[in-house]
């Protein structure tokens, strides 16, 4: 897929007001991308929440499309403004991106997104991506984010898509156990992997206030 910087397209702004703003000590996609928002007693976790939440209500899909067409730190701040904002409108370029995976970290962002659009069109999207990726045991990348936002999209939805995967000696299993030291990782556990997607759409509905 074309790889552009935003300035080429005169959206140079968008990546110092959206991806690299301090919020509150580190760049957006560094804390994004940790996963630091996530965990509990992190002082900032609120007011990070409603910043996010407010950008993905401004943002003009526009500067979206300029964040998705550059590299892995704007895609994946683009897939979370995406998600918060419930920019369903951006399924089909978020499902091209996420079974191209033409860069590491963004993929997380995708799958996210997909399960706060939560539709069938969402579920077939993660289902498609894992057949694609889960035969490929040599390949790490966004696995484990695509299986979690898929069991939260069959709990939503009354639907069995991701069972086909988890059953004992399946596509999971064999993914997982391609690795000996994540054979008996608990955070590998299916049911972990829905667990970090629900705290993903948790903090997307502003933090512990549901």
């Amino acid at each position: 897929m074309p790889f552009q910087h935003p300035e080429e397209i005169g959206y140079g702004y968008v990546i110092e007001r959206y991806v690299t703003r301090k919020d509150p000590d580190h760049p957006r996609y560094l804390e994004l991308r940790s996963g630091r928002v996530l965990r509990p007693g992190w002082p900032h976790a609120e007011r990070f929440a409603h910043h996010l939440i407010d950008d993905a209500a401004t943002i003009t899909d526009a500067e979206l499309e300029a964040l998705l067409a550059y590299e892995w730190r704007s895609r994946l701040t683009a897939g979370w403004l995406i998600g918060v904002g419930r920019r369903a409108t951006f399924r089909e370029r978020i499902g091209d991106l996420l079974l191209a995976s033409e860069f590491c970290f963004s993929g997380s962002a995708y799958c996210f997104a997909l399960a706060r659009f939560g539709t069938h069109a969402d579920a077939e999207i993660l289902t498609a991506y894992l057949d694609r990726y889960l035969p490929r045991t040599d390949l790490r990348y966004d696995q484990p984010a695509a299986l979690g936002a898929l069991l939260r999209l069959d709990a939503h939805l009354g639907t069995h898509h991701a069972d086909r995967f988890t059953q004992p000696d399946g596509l999971w299993d064999q993914w997982v156990n391609a690795l000996a030291h994540l054979r008996d990782d608990p955070a590998y556990a299916p049911a972990e992997r829905r667990r970090s997607t629900d705290l993903q759409c948790e903090f997307a509905n502003g933090w512990r206030r549901l």
